[in-house]
């Protein structure tokens, strides 16, 4: 088959426990934004780009990751990627102005999404699985980083 899929995965890592590899979602996430700046540029309004990012990147970010488990460097990593498409639209460096323009743009960082992610996920499988199996006790440990 050879090309790369634009299908997201989600990639495992060999590990003495179950752990993901985000490497691979944070390279789709830049790779989508980039190509909405390409495309865009500086031409539309931030308002826009963001919102093209919101409904387009994020998704890639995040796809399948409420299920898997994750600590909080991972959780990290991935706010960080959104900061950087961040401090790129908005030419700027500082944290302050960057959380000021998330806030005023209503534009929720990954790790927000991700527990909302969860919480839905953990609702729709709470209706098939009982309480005390093996999974509930092992992914409670692991949302808890959350």
């Amino acid at each position: 088959m050879g090309g790369r899929s634009s299908v997201p995965r989600v990639h495992f890592v060999k590990s003495r426990s179950l752990k993901c590899s985000l490497d691979e979602a944070k390279r789709g996430f830049f790779r989508a934004t980039n190509a909405i700046f390409g495309k865009v540029g500086r031409v539309a309004s931030e308002e826009v780009v963001l919102e093209l990012v919101k409904c387009k990147c994020l998704p890639i970010l995040l796809y399948g990751l409420e299920c898997c488990p994750l600590n909080k460097s991972d959780v990290k990593s991935l706010d960080f990627a959104v900061t950087r498409f961040l401090m790129k639209l908005f030419k700027s460096v500082n944290f302050d102005l960057i959380n000021e323009s998330r806030f005023c743009f209503n534009f929720s960082l990954s790790s927000e999404l991700l527990e909302k992610r969860i919480a839905k996920f953990l609702k729709k499988t709470r209706r098939h699985w009982p309480h005390n199996t093996i999974f509930w006790q092992k992914f409670s440990q692991f949302a808890q980083y959350m």
